[in-house]
């Protein structure tokens, strides 16, 4: 299987949040996403949009159990994610203050308005 290209990804990206009726916002294959690389493997996948900064496109996944260890997350360009993790950039185009959790055969999204509140 080949990895998908930027068109591909952002269509992927755009015919889902249609499908849900949502605005979407591209996060680009060169963006900047925050990563738990230690979690890799485990069990559900959890993913968090905050607002994009100059240096990151707002997402942050892990999986199984999340941390506040300050090195829980490392930054990651989201084309190198993938093609391991393709089911994910489908998702990756819901707007900022969503969040998704993902297990086998089963998929939440919803609207989380505490995520866009400044401390």
């Amino acid at each position: 299987m080949t990895e998908p290209t930027f068109v591909d990804w952002e269509l992927l990206q755009r015919s889902f949040c249609r499908d849900k009726g949502l605005a979407c916002v591209i996060a680009p294959p060169d963006s900047i996403l925050g990563y738990a690389v230690a979690t890799e493997g485990c069990s559900p996948v959890h993913g968090l949009r905050l607002q994009a900064t100059i240096d990151n496109n707002g997402w942050y996944l892990w999986y199984g159990e999340y941390s506040t260890s300050e090195s829980f997350f490392s930054p990651v360009h989201v084309k190198h994610l993938f093609p391991n993790h393709a089911l994910v950039i489908q998702l990756l185009g819901l707007p900022p203050g969503y969040r998704f959790l993902m297990a086998e055969n089963h998929l939440d999204i919803w609207y989380d308005p505490s995520l866009l509140r400044r401390p």
